[in-house]
């Protein structure tokens, strides 16, 4: 069995003829550069109190209707290499005979220097759950409806982790330096 090439782990899913241009690119060296000018520049939300106004913006303009967020932040304890780009909590609790309920956005701090489309489709992603919480039809109508090239950004920003990967030192753990 060969094992595949690494970073092409955040790609398993797609199909070979899919992925052949992509292997193209990483067998030239270019795929990381080929993205830099599909993507120029990163987006300059870098705080979590500018991620929160950032995904509350989102939010306001899609979701009105959906209960308040009770946190954003960046969290440099998700691991895209375990498919955790991030997530979304809510908890329900009863305080004086009323349920309160928080609903809280954590974003991998990769993302903190990424290109602005790439946190857009990772934002709009968690928003997402908070009123689909599976991956079904309904998910997706409603990413596509916040985000019309979802499915494209998605995809880019596999490539994008995958050239990350390929261009970082290992070190002894099998994870990129901190």
């Amino acid at each position: 069995m060969n094992p595949s090439p690494p970073g092409l782990r955040y790609l398993s899913a797609y199909p070979p003829e899919l992925l052949a241009p992509v292997r193209q690119l990483i067998a030239l060296g270019s795929l990381g550069e080929t993205l830099a000018r599909r993507y120029p520049g990163l987006h300059e939300v870098r705080t979590d109190g500018a991620l929160y106004d950032y995904v509350a913006l989102l939010k306001g303009q899609f979701m009105r209707n959906s209960g308040p967020l009770s946190r954003v932040v960046y969290d440099n304890t998700l691991q895209a290499l375990r498919n955790a780009l991030g997530t979304h909590t809510l908890v329900s609790r009863v305080q004086g005979g009323r349920l309160k309920a928080k609903r809280e956005i954590r974003i991998a701090g990769v993302f903190r220097e990424a290109p602005a489309a790439f946190l857009r489709m990772i934002v709009v992603h968690e928003l997402a759950h908070l009123k689909e919480p599976g991956h079904g039809k309904a998910f997706h109508s409603l990413c596509i409806h916040m985000e019309p090239a979802y499915h494209q950004l998605e995809f880019d920003v596999r490539l994008w982790l995958t050239a990350r990967e390929l261009e970082s030192p290992r070190t002894g753990s099998g994870q990129p330096p901190e």
